[in-house]
Order: structure tokens, then C-alpha cells, then sequence
């Protein structure tokens, strides 16, 4: 069953072009990466998708309902998370509580969003933190917490922008199990953008790659590795070979 459709998406900025005649569907289940280099209109297309900003043509149609006009808000309460690449935290609150504001598009009470947080904070193994600020923590355990905060909604589609970004391998392992965790264990459907090729092709069903705003190729990810066009707009030859 079809959860996301993404129809002919074209989004402006004056003269620039950021997403062009973009389309693809992301089934119930599935864990879907969105790759391509730098400027293709990955993050573009997420704030597209999570109402941060109005497409200029096309559709977004999310569990057979069109979410195109809708704001931030009002996407995230039909249960549409999404990370950034940076996470700001507010420095006056710790991992509990900046979790907890993701728990209040679910509940008003603040003893109800407390005891979701621990819930969440203890699937992520991030119970011990709690009392930190976000920014006292490395990257690493910065980026599972605001996996943590996105995951407060209780969303149906959650939308990783670059969690693995700047980390270590040991790191992404940690990472790649807490996206394998929350997909498997809590059944969300994942999206993520991401650099990192060991982590995106080995944790996805499906890859849809982009370049230059436009989409390019769209399939498994041996497909993908093996696709001349991404190859030559992203992957090289040397990981090509490397994977074959």
C-alpha cells in the first residue's frame, strides 16, 4: 500500500530551480534512501514533503491524502517527522526536555510528555543523558537525539536528513542500529538523505537518486550502485568497482 506519492514536484526559488518534474511513491514498510552530490535538491525536496516550504507545481499526497498546501504543523500532526542536518537545541533545555517538545504535538500534558520521553529516550539507550544539554554531547549522541525529539510526534513517515554525518564508523554502526531499531521495532516507515553509501545501501529497500534538482534513477540498491547515470553524477568508478 502506497504511503507517500510524490507527483511531478517542482520547486522555485526566483530563477533557480531547486526540484524539477519529481515523482515517486514510497510503500507502507519500506525504508527508502534519497541520495545524489551536493546542490541536487535532496533537503529541498524533505521541506517540500514536510510543508517548510509551498511546492510551485505538483502534489504531495501522504496516506491518499493531499498534503500539498499544508503547513509544518499541520503535516507533522498527520504524522510526518523530519531531522536537519544541524540540530539546534535549545540550550536552556536538557535531552529530556527537548524531547518532551516533541511529545507535545501529541499531548498537552506536560507529565504524560515526561513519561513518553523516558520511553523513548530508554529505546534509544539515551536514558542516562537525560539530564545533559544537547549541546554538552558529541555529535554522535546529538544526532540519536534528535532522532529522539522527531520521534516524540509518534510519526508514521520519519524523514532523516544526514544523521551520519561527521561521525566515525563505530558511530554509524550506533546510528544505522537505531534507524534499523525504530523501523523494525516501532514499524516507521524511514526516509533518510544521506553521504554516507555503506550506511544508505546497506540499511535501504529502495534508492532514489537525484541530481541537478531532477531524479535520475529509482531502484534497489544494487541497482543503483550499478546505474551509469549515478555513477557518473555521484557514485565514480572507484566505488562502482569496489561494490560490484
Amino acid at each position: 500500500m502506497t504511503l507517500l506519492d510524490v507527483q511531478h514536484v517542482t520547486k522555485d526559488f526566483g530563477g533557480l530551480r531547486a526540484n524539477s518534474d519529481i515523482s515517486f511513491t514510497m510503500e507502507k514498510g519500506e525504508l527508502l534512501g534519497l541520495i545524489g552530490p551536493n546542490g541536487a535538491g535532496k533537503t529541498t525536496l524533505f521541506n517540500c514533503i514536510s510543508g517548510l516550504h509551498p511546492v510551485s507545481s505538483g502534489q504531495i499526497i501522504f496516506e491518499g491524502k493531499d498534503i500539498t498546501e499544508l503547513k509544518a504543523h499541520e503535516v507533522a500532526r498527520r504524522g510526518l517527522a523530519r531531522t536537519f542536518q544541524v540540530y539546534v537545541a535549545s540550550g536552556d533545555l536538557n535531552v529530556e526536555e527537548n524531547v518532551m517538545v516533541g511529545c507535545f504535538m501529541r499531548t498537552r500534558s506536560r507529565s504524560r510528555a515526561k513519561a513518553r520521553a523516558a520511553e523513548i529516550l530508554e529505546f534509544l539507550n539515551l536514558q542516562e543523558l537525560s539530564r545533559y544539554l544537547v549541546n554538552e554531547l558529541p555529535v554522535a549522541a546529538q544526532k540519536r537525539v534528535t532522532m529522539a525529539t522527531a520521534l516524540g510526534s509518534d510519526p508514521k513517515l520519519l524523514l532523516l536528513d544526514e544523521v551520519a554525518a561527521g561521525l566515525n564508523p563505530s558511530e554509524i554502526e550506533e546510528i544505522l542500529a537505531s534507524i534499523n531499531h525504530v523501523h523494525d521495532e516501532l514499524g516507521i516507515n524511514v526516509m533518510l538523505i544521506e553521504h554516507v553509501m555503506e550506511l544508505v545501501m546497506k540499511i535501504s529497500d529502495r534508492v532514489v537518486v537525484l541530481d541537478s534538482g531532477k531524479k535520475i534513477a529509482d531502484g534497489n540498491p544494487q541497482e543503483i550502485a550499478n546505474d551509469p547515470a549515478v555513477i557518473k553524477a555521484y557514485l565514480g568508478e572507484r566505488y562502482a568497482e569496489e561494490h560490484r
